[in-house]
Order: structure tokens, then sequence, then C-alpha cells
């Protein structure tokens, strides 16, 4: 997939998973947002070599286990700034946005023609499901939506809960 989609689909997922446990937006989508760009920058940077005139995918970021890993180390710097400016249920969700971010990342490459690296007799074998090309308009606009539903499911998630918890508190109060 493209890195735009990546950085959609990412950001779409973690709001809606923060937003389940965080009740400012603003909050939500900085976080989501940074760990969304920069994992995914880290990912496909470090996970690509060029090979002649083409751009081949490697092991080094692309299997599903290494992918937790340099999610976690985006968020380092995330974390430790963190530590002396909010609350520690932030740091934590920051931590688990961590390890979510690079699973998505695989998510949707297992659609494109290369696929993902599995590990198969003790040598890194590609799998793949749907052959896609990584610039398909519809493979790509389709993790798109996704993830701006997942934003806008986000963002009603924290007005609902918020709006009905103001009421709720005014009217017994």
């Amino acid at each position: 997939m493209k890195l735009r989609t990546h950085y959609v689909f990412s950001l779409g997922l973690l709001s809606f998973l923060d937003s389940l446990l965080l009740s400012d937006f603003l909050e939500v989508i900085i976080i989501s947002g940074i760990i969304s760009v920069t994992a995914n920058n880290v990912i496909d940077y470090l996970g690509h070599e060029i090979r002649g005139k083409y751009v081949s995918r490697t092991p080094r970021t692309h299997t599903l286990p290494r992918s937790i890993g340099w999610g976690l180390l985006t968020t380092v710097p995330i974390v430790l700034a963190l530590y002396f400016l909010s609350p520690t249920e932030l740091i934590l969700i920051t931590i688990l946005d961590g390890v979510i971010v690079g699973p998505s990342h695989m998510l949707l490459d297992i659609f494109t023609e290369r696929g993902i690296y599995v590990k198969r007799n003790g040598k890194w074998r590609r799998f793949a499901l749907a052959h896609f090309s990584y610039d398909n308009p519809l493979a790509n606009g389709l993790a798109i939506i996704a993830g701006v539903i997942m934003l806008l499911a986000a963002m009603h998630f924290i007005h609902y809960y918020d709006y009905h918890y103001y009421h709720y508190y005014n009217y017994y109060s």
C-alpha cells in the first residue's frame, strides 16, 4: 500500500482504540497522528531496499513480531516526553499504540503482491492474501475509507459519551 494509505488507516485505527480510553479528542488525534506517521515511515524506510531498479521489502521490518518492535521503538521518544508532561494513562496508551501500529501496517501489506514475511522451516518466506499492486486505487481507497470511518467513529464515540456524561452529571447534581 502507499504510505499515505498507511497513515490514514493507522490514524483511524489508533484514534478509534484511543477514544475508548481517553475523553479528549485533541489528545487522541495528536498522539495517534504522531505515532502513525513516525512508525509507518520507520517501517517503510528501514524495511525497503533497492534491488536493481526495483524497491523490495525485507524481513527487517515486514514481519509481524518485528513490526511490533519497530512500532514500540518509535514511541520511546514520545513516552519520554510524556513522562515529564502528562499523566501515566497517556503514557500507557502511547505504548499500546506502539504495539498496534506495526501490525496495522502488516495488515495492509499482506493484501499486496509481495505481502509480508513469515518464517517457514527456518527461512523467511513471503505471504500474501490478495496480490494487489501496492498502488492499486481500489485497495488503497478502501483502506483510506476504512481509516476515515474509524476516525469518524472515534469522534462520535468521544462526543457521545462526553455529552451524556455532562447531562447525567448536571441532572443529578
